[in-house]
């Protein structure tokens, strides 16, 4: 072994004594991917553009070697929503306690950060590179892909910004000698400068809507504007730019049962939430973008969001059983590490679709036959089974009534839980999944429909304000409302009954100066 090493190493110095000329030291990649070999054609740029996307999808996954979701600091910590895991030592622990976990050090908050620098960086070399004269492609080809790059690079900023503040502005390709380690922040007004051109040029140079599902089009960049110029209180521009998406003929609210599910139980609202009824090709007209994933597939993405919504209803005691196992009918597996406040569920009034059993797990089925519970008395605190004598088929009814789930505790199975993440596979062997694999909505038309509300409102336009919301309760079979309704906090409620588990509700509550208030 030592003569192997001693022979090994003298070749090595003969080798780098007869090389070392110049152009020998030049590196030509060309067995790997690199950007000099990448980007030198459209197919390349294309292809560094899919790993943009690919980065994006990641907000709904696990953070790198853990379970976390990437997403943690924009869902929880909030009025609607908080971790029951807050003991657990994860993400949730920054953002339910508040404790000292809070601070730069926390490798949550250095991946998170770390996380948006990567896809910014990424992004700007598309953009830099985009600019070799010896590219052959189109203006209008190189000008939707730039598009499509700054979209996701002014994306990053807008979490950078909700989450940090002040934050380093680069919007240069990192390589070589201009690395820098002595970054400064910048004003935040200076970073959402450069994003608003971002999405400006992105409007400008992208089409209504893309051939390619999951890519982003000029309304994904209409959307966001509307809710910058909200942000920096330019309501009028905010109102426009929300009309634009709006108006738009390509885009309209879902109002009537469509696809997978259409002729069988279910609501207007839910069935946009089905797989097989997320993309425009499957009949969502209110789809603004779309996170596609794919089960069993080499590259297909997935997310984490069933695994972190659903409670673990396999874990529901009845009589000292548990009769309810995991299987697709059941959405799959979940673990429950994020739960709805109870506020959250009381927002509903009786009849509002958005919060009824399509909606919600407000009850589960005993499907279990090995594990049925005995006896008429075979009862939990807080989970009541509804039958006269256990069977299958009889249901385990959650009550909102009994207390809120116990951190780290296996009575969180006792709290009903959203169904817009339910998923498992159909090979039944693998409902014990731990991830969602199905196409998902990211982005929908009714939440443009708030922010226009919410521009309206600050306009002095509280008639227009409810007409606009109304579109969305009408369409819930929700009690309709006047002008003396609107105001802020109702709002904000609304956002919270139509766009829960979906929304960044902790960046609505900081722009609009109330998360303090309402998460206290």
């Amino acid at each position: 072994m030592k003569n192997n090493i001693k022979t090994g190493f003298v070749l090595f110095l003969l080798i780098l004594s007869a090389g070392c000329k110049k152009d020998y030291l030049q590196q030509d990649p060309r067995s790997i991917i690199a950007p000099d070999n990448l980007y030198v054609d459209k197919a390349g740029f294309e292809a560094g553009l899919y790993g943009l996307y690919n980065q994006w999808r990641q907000e709904r996954g696990g953070t790198s070697g853990t379970n976390e979701m990437v997403s943690t600091a924009a869902m929880i910590g909030v009025d609607n929503a908080y971790s029951m895991y807050f003991g657990g030592g994860g993400a949730e622990s920054v953002f339910s306690d508040f404790g000292v976990r809070m601070n730069p050090s926390d490798g949550y908050l250095r991946f998170l950060f770390l996380y948006l620098y990567r896809i910014i960086n990424g992004a700007n070399t598309i953009i830099d590179r985009s600019e070799n004269p010896a590219i052959k492609w189109t203006t209008q080809e190189k000008n939707q892909i730039v598009g499509e790059a700054r979209l996701i690079r002014a994306w990053a900023y807008r979490h950078l910004t909700y989450n940090w503040g002040d934050v380093p502005l680069n919007l240069n390709e990192s390589s070589g000698d201009n690395i820098k380690t002595d970054w400064e922040r910048a004003p935040v007004a200076e970073v959402r400068k450069a994003m608003e051109a971002d999405w400006l040029f992105a409007e400008a140079n992208l089409p209504s809507v893309i051939a390619q599902e999951g890519r982003a089009s000029k309304v994904v960049a209409e959307h966001y504007l509307a809710e910058l110029y909200l942000t920096t209180g330019q309501n009028q521009k905010a109102k426009d730019m929300a009309l634009k998406v709006i108006n738009n003929p390509d885009y309209k609210l879902i109002t009537a049962r469509y696809g997978v599910n259409k002729n069988a139980p279910g609501t207007v609202f839910t069935d946009m939430f089905l797989d097989g009824n997320s993309n425009r090709s499957q009949g969502n007209t209110e789809a603004l973008w779309v996170m596609q994933n794919e089960y069993n597939n080499a590259g297909g993405d997935f997310n984490i969001m069933r695994r972190w919504w659903v409670t673990r209803y396999y874990s529901l005691r009845v009589g000292g059983k548990s009769p309810i196992a995991v299987t697709k009918e059941n959405g799959g597996r979940g673990i429950g590490r994020f739960a709805l406040t109870k506020y959250a569920f009381n927002l509903y009034a009786p009849g509002d679709d958005r919060g009824g059993d399509f909606a919600y797990r407000h009850y589960w089925i005993m499907n279990d036959p090995s594990s049925l519970p005995s006896g008429s008395n075979a009862n939990a605190t807080c989970a009541a089974p509804g039958w006269t004598g256990p069977k299958l088929g009889d249901t385990v009814k959650l009550s909102l009534n009994c207390n809120e789930p116990v951190p780290n505790s296996a009575s969180a199975a006792n709290w009903p839980n959203t169904r817009k993440w339910d998923w498992a596979p159909d090979d039944p062997s693998d409902a014990q999944n731990s991830s969602n694999f199905n196409d998902q909505v990211y982005l929908r038309l009714a939440e443009t429909y708030l922010l226009l509300a919410e521009a309206q409102m600050k306009l002095g336009d509280a008639p227009g304000a409810a007409i606009t919301i109304n579109a969305l309760r009408n369409r819930a079979k929700a009690t309709p409302i006047t002008a003396a309704d609107v105001n802020m906090n109702f709002i904000l409620d609304e956002r919270s009954r139509e766009l829960v588990t979906e929304e960044h509700r902790r960046y609505t509550l900081l722009r609009t100066g109330t998360w303090f208030t309402r998460t206290q």
